[in-house]
């Protein structure tokens, strides 16, 4: 801060700034004053002052006619020019302090706000600017600042979402290198990179004076990058040279992109016909931003009024109308600082006179404005509506609803395409709309635009990239594989490779629409399998364009790189040595397993218990000597295995029993049948190992290719230690560590790729893939992030899927001579006992429920029968015991249900029915034989 006033301090030396004893101290009367005194400080002949000049005498001269603002007090503003120089506009701020001007509209230039906004924090001055854009003039840092224009950082967020809406990725940014340009170019970087897209070149172009020479040397230079998508962030006369280069080099042709800020819309709306011609000749197909001022019956008078006093000779941007919005926001806040009692007063910075008691320089003129305070406060909480629409400030003191028009420079003239606004995004409606519509709905398929003609007139939006034309080559990674050389391998004596993958890769590639060029670039030392790990990450550093080969689209490499569409299919499968199995004279027994045989026995007996007691009482099948009712149990049981059981049920809850049974029977029956004829009927092939579950149970070596994936998914997925895991470098060293098995210091088994695998077994016919892919995933080429050629590659080789010419590399390079065909397969599982388990609970629920009844019979007998033996004095008629109670209840366990009362009952009811129906038969008959008399006598 020290070295800005000694600055300032020169600068009022040379200027011959001395003290002449001025104090102004206005009066303490509550009159208003006849005259407030405003400053301006802009770049006259600029594309912007020009017409901001016209707009700040106009809006003056409106304040001074209305009587609802100011009511009777003048206002002055006295206008200074800047000349765009930061010296210049900081002289012409240090001679407003000496005067008692209550505020500054200005400075235009970001560079300028720099340098003299520090004047205004020291002296508290409020400075309204209506053109310095630059994102980082912060209400933190100048707390005097006012921008009443909107911020390149929404300018920069709208044209991120621009670029974004049309798919691209990289961008170059042409800049002014100062202040203004790259704080812009900053605030449009951080805005691409939260959308996945970058800055991919920065050329800067320097603030003085710079030829044709200089612009043409920059833009050769950003003809030879990739990205074809151009944001120029520039002043009005360098854009416009710019564009008249880019037009004689050709960069305006089709398959560039081009993006103006809104210093082109402002140069196109107020400059005359015959100049804009001129510019739009060499900015055919431009995108151009311009920021959006609603519609309105006082803009529309406004217009009407400028071209009566321009006579068509100028016409109005949208700073004109910010710039004439500002002197009456002005004027609002003066109107009501005086209304509130404020005063028009000045004072000597005390601290800047006790730092220059000792010098030879005396600033007293240099005054604070003791209102400052109050005037800024005044001035945030405006609220009107100007030709610009709302004008009222944030908490972070920008204006309220920033938006942009969308337009196209087709012919001589500009065409909307659509709005942006930090609101609903792009939208082909204007935002005042969409405000009213309720909350904004900022998903992909709304964020609309209307057809835009490109540069080279064609309507096809650009790719956005090319190629860059430097004659470099795309240094494209390919394994040195060991093994498995039918899907990568190097041509000896040449710098080429060769297989299935790169096969693939070739003809994908002359499907483009462009041509790629590319050099294939070995990775390994060509005794083992590469990393193929290492060999991505290289992409990440830069050592690679892409990678080329059987390489497996997995997790922890598309977290740094990007892959095209998965060309051929992949996951990890299990292969293990499998034997034959002999039928055997005791093969009838493997369809189940034993805990299924031991179960089933079980419930075979269990449920011959059961129907043996629900029907011994009334049964006399089931009843006799104890021995014939232990055979009648198990041949009961064991007969309706064949449903051959010749003993019938009596009881309703034998026979309810029984029905379930003998559809469990059934169900079991028809399971075992289909699985011994699988047996007998088809070579069975045995393998201990059962799948991936069992070698993450067992302990036994198991083996991977050098180089896959499968050692980190096996470690890191499913906890295997690495003790266990044997590298294991191609298809003959898994024959012979499978042969040796984990006994002789072979492996148990191999996990690895199933393309591979299907190599493998064409010509080894001692293994099979045991179970299922535990894993899904495919191969694929890959790319750095963002890549655009991963996304035109993958329509190629869609393209190739479905023409059939993917299926035809395939055959040509992995068709297989199979093992000769014996019907054979690898044994199924047993049928175990969870298969069926929900029939035994369905079967045994059933005869507890039965049996729960039937006890529930047998106790109410029981207390029936126990109250008929007690005497009529209480006691027991026959002094009975426990004893005698349990024989009790034993005796009416096994004895015969009495049926006598019952079927005398039965018999009774069946006689008195026979001897009615004999009654109705007697009387039928005379009453015929009755009528047969009566017609004889007639």
């Amino acid at each position: 801060m020290g070295l800005c006033w000694n600055v300032l301090l020169l600068l009022s030396l040379h200027l011959g700034i001395l003290s002449n004893g001025w104090s102004a101290s206005a009066s303490s009367s509550s009159s208003r004053p006849k005259v407030v005194n405003v400053g301006a400080i802009f770049t006259l002949d600029s594309t912007i002052g020009r017409v901001a000049k016209i707009a700040i005498e106009e809006a003056v001269n409106d304040v001074n006619s209305n009587s609802s603002v100011l009511n009777g007090t003048k206002l002055v503003v006295d206008i200074r020019n800047s000349n765009c120089s930061g010296f210049l506009g900081l002289v012409e701020a240090l001679r407003f302090m000496e005067t008692d001007v209550m505020a500054v509209i200005g400075p235009q230039s970001s560079v300028v706000a720099h340098t003299i906004l520090h004047v205004a924090n020291e002296l508290q001055t409020p400075f309204l600017s209506f053109a310095a854009t630059d994102p980082t003039l912060s209400s933190l840092q100048f707390p005097y600042f006012l921008r009443t224009t909107q911020s390149d950082l929404h300018q920069m967020t709208a044209i991120a979402e621009l670029v974004d809406h049309y798919n691209w990725k990289d961008v170059i940014v042409i800049f002014i290198d100062d202040d203004y340009g790259r704080n812009g170019l900053s605030s449009l970087d951080d805005a691409l990179s939260s959308r996945r897209c970058r800055v991919s070149y920065k050329a800067g172009v320097p603030p003085g004076d710079i030829t044709r020479s200089d612009i043409m040397d920059i833009l050769v230079k950003v003809a030879l990058m990739e990205s074809r998508v151009i944001v120029l962030h520039a002043y009005p006369h360098v854009g416009s040279v710019v564009f008249d280069v880019a037009h004689y080099l050709g960069m305006m042709d089709e398959g560039y992109v081009w993006i103006a800020t809104d210093w082109l819309s402002s140069v196109l709306d107020s400059s005359p016909p015959h100049f804009s011609e001129a510019i739009t000749a060499s900015t055919q197909g431009v995108l151009v931003l311009r920021q959006h001022t609603p519609d309105s019956e006082k803009k529309r008078e406004f217009l009407t009024r400028w071209n009566k006093l321009t006579k068509g000779s100028l016409g109005v941007s949208t700073y004109a109308l910010y710039a004439y919005d500002t002197v009456w926001l002005l004027a609002h806040a003066i109107d009501s600082f005086i209304n509130q009692g404020g005063v028009i007063s000045f004072s000597n910075d005390s601290s800047l006179l006790n730092s220059l008691q000792e010098s030879n320089l005396n600033l007293e003129a240099m005054s604070i404005f003791d209102g400052g305070p109050l005037l800024m406060k005044n001035i945030l909480e405006s609220d009107f509506v100007g030709l610009t629409g709302p004008v009222k400030f944030t908490p972070e003191k920008s204006l309220v609803f920033p938006s942009y028009e969308i337009v196209n420079i087709i012919g001589t003239g500009l065409h909307r395409v659509g709005y942006w606004s930090n609101y609903s995004g792009l939208s082909v409606m204007a935002p005042e709309i969409l405000y009213s519509q309720g909350p904004p709905n900022r998903s992909s398929a709304n964020q609309l635009l209307n057809g835009v003609v490109w540069p080279g007139e064609t309507t096809r939006a650009p790719r956005g990239w090319v190629f860059p034309n430097n004659g470099k080559q795309l240094k494209i990674g390919v394994p040195r594989r060991v093994s498995y050389r039918e899907f990568v391998s190097q041509v000896s004596g040449a710098n080429t490779s060769k297989g299935f993958c790169i096969d693939v890769f070739t003809s994908a590639v002359n499907l483009l629409p462009y041509a790629v060029p590319y050099q294939f670039v070995p990775f390994g030392n060509g005794v083992e399998n590469p990393s193929y790990d290492e060999l991505v990450k290289l992409i990440t550093t830069g050592y690679f364009d892409g990678v080329v080969g059987d390489i497996a689209i997995v997790t922890n490499r598309t977290k740094v790189v990007d892959f095209t569409q998965p060309y051929a299919a992949s996951g990890l499968v299990v292969v293990a040595p499998v034997k034959k199995l002999n039928t055997g004279a005791w093969a009838f027994l493997r369809p189940f397993s034993r805990q299924m045989w031991g179960v089933s026995a079980a419930f075979f007996v269990f449920i011959g218990i059961v129907v043996w007691t629900l029907e011994h009482r009334t049964n006399d099948e089931f009843r006799g000597p104890p021995k014939q009712q232990l055979i009648t149990i198990l041949w009961f049981s064991l007969s309706t295995l064949f449903f051959a059981h010749r003993e019938t049920t009596v009881s309703t809850l034998g026979r309810l029993v029984l029905i379930i049974w003998l559809f469990v029977v059934l169900i079991i029956n028809s399971s075992y049948t289909a699985s011994l004829t699988s047996i007998l009927t088809v070579q069975q092939l045995y393998s201990p190992i059962k799948g991936i579950e069992t070698l993450r149970e067992g302990n036994d070596p198991i083996g991977f290719q050098v180089g896959s994936f499968a050692e980190h998914y096996l470690r890191e997925g499913i906890g295997i230690p690495q003790s266990r895991l044997v590298p294991l470098g191609g298809p003959e060293a898994y024959a012979e560590a499978l042969q040796l098995g984990p006994e002789k210091g072979g492996v148990a088994a191999v996990v690895d790729e199933r393309p591979y695998i299907e190599l493998f077994l064409a010509s080894q016919c001692k293994f099979r893939i045991i179970g299922q892919e535990f894993t899904k995933s495919g191969w694929g080429f890959a790319f750095p992030r963002d890549s655009p050629l991963a996304i035109d590659l993958s329509t190629a080789i869609l393209t190739l899927s479905e023409n059939g010419d993917l299926q035809r590399i395939h055959d040509k390079w992995l068709t297989m001579s199979t093992c000769s065909s014996d019907n054979t397969e690898l044994e199924s599982d047993r049928l175990h006992l969870k298969s069926f388990w929900g029939l035994y609970l369905l079967c045994g629920i059933a005869c507890f429920i039965a049996l729960l009844i039937y006890v529930f019979q047998i106790f109410h007998r029981f207390r029936h029968a126990a109250t008929e033996d007690y005497s009529p004095d209480g006691g027991p008629s026959g002094g009975g015991s426990r004893s005698k109670r349990l024989q009790t209840l034993l005796s009416l366990i096994d004895e015969k249900e009495d049926l006598s009362k019952r079927d005398r009952k039965r018999r009774k009811i069946e006689k008195e029915n026979d001897l009615e129906m004999d009654s109705k038969r007697s009387h039928s008959q005379v009453c015929s034989s009755e009528n047969n008399s009566f017609n004889l006598r007639s």
